[in-house]
């Protein structure tokens, strides 16, 4: 080619176009080699033993097995998933490192000031793993038997609290929305995740929880616990006894937990349709659907796309709900 027939306003971008070139070239050759350049690392945003971490370790080895590489389980708990969220966020869009995120990953923009990430614009949803009712619940020595008993202890000025997997927690902002909207003066006790929770739950060291199927279900079973209401509008098919808050006199109430898979903003979109593909092979298995099933979870998988839609009508919702009720987190 006779670069001097060429139009001279061409001649001028050729530098452009090729400095362009060389900024592609990383990204491209990162896909190309993806996933085999090394572990991919699936970020759970809070400490072991809670949801979170059970969801990520059940998607880490059909996941490895779908993609022929080694995938590692992270645990950076902390500031309700919003410390390992920004981890994420800061991590190289490369495609071996992801965020396993919970449904306080919808509230955290509203409750948290100054996050250092921007929720909607630095991380882009890969797909959504399910959703599940919340449960309030006691622990098998306490003398509540229903949700109007709570109400009336604490109404009649009696110390009833609530623990949760953390400050500004779903759970927490949908017992705050709850009481403020119906008069019930109860007490916020935020834990580090699930785990803890669960523990101090169990034990009656705090009278009531609210957390998912997944982490109350196995001490509903063992007798341990005692449900009181889901935070869903329809019964759960596995406490399929247990009444919902509807049901308990707050009609409209719906709060599901749901669980996520997030990428750093800018990974490449082959990197981003291949990691999807592969988690939706994972969630349609026998195996993993009936292992989150058993804990709760109603799988959904699909789309990046549906994923973000869902996720945004979440942050959309209790952004509402936090301003409106003036919530605060602990």
């Amino acid at each position: 080619m006779n670069l001097k027939s060429l139009p001279g306003n061409f001649l001028q971008l050729l530098p452009v176009l090729a400095a362009a070139a060389c900024l592609a070239a990383p990204l491209t050759a990162a896909a190309q080699a993806w996933p085999t350049r090394q572990p991919i690392k699936l970020v759970a945003v809070f400490p072991p033993g809670g949801s979170v971490d059970q969801v990520a370790r059940i998607l880490a080895p059909p996941l490895a097995q779908q993609l022929g590489a080694n995938v590692i389980v992270d645990n950076k708990g902390g500031a309700s998933g919003s410390i390992g969220a920004a981890f994420v966020a800061a991590a190289p869009p490369d495609g071996y490192t992801f965020a396993v995120v919970f449904d306080t990953h919808g509230v955290n923009p509203a409750l948290i000031p100054n996050l250092p990430f921007d929720s909607k614009k630095d991380l882009t949803p890969l797909v959504l793993v399910g959703t599940s009712p919340m449960v309030l619940a006691t622990y098998a020595g306490s003398s509540y038997q229903s949700l109007a008993e709570v109400v009336a202890a604490a109404r009649a000025g009696k110390n009833v609290s609530y623990g949760t997997i953390g400050s500004g927690s779903l759970g927490h902002v949908a017992m705050e929305l709850l009481g403020k909207s119906s008069n019930i003066p109860w007490a916020h006790i935020p834990y580090k995740g699930g785990g803890p929770l669960m523990n101090d739950a169990v034990a009656g060291h705090v009278p009531l929880s609210i957390g998912s199927v997944f982490v109350t279900k196995p001490h509903i079973d063992s007798k341990r616990m005692r449900p009181l209401a889901v935070t869903t509008s329809k019964r759960s098919a596995d406490l399929p006894d247990v009444p919902t808050m509807a049901e308990s006199g707050y009609p409209g109430f719906e709060a599901p937990a749901w669980w996520a898979v997030l990428a750093p903003a800018k990974t490449p979109p082959d990197i981003l349709k291949k990691m999807n593909e592969a988690l939706n092979k994972v969630l349609s298995s026998p195996e993993v659907a009936s292992r989150l099933q058993a804990q709760g979870i109603n799988v959904v998988g699909g789309t990046g796309d549906s994923a973000r839609v869902f996720i945004d009508k979440q942050m959309d919702i209790w952004a509402k709900v936090v301003k409106d009720n003036n919530i605060k987190a602990d």
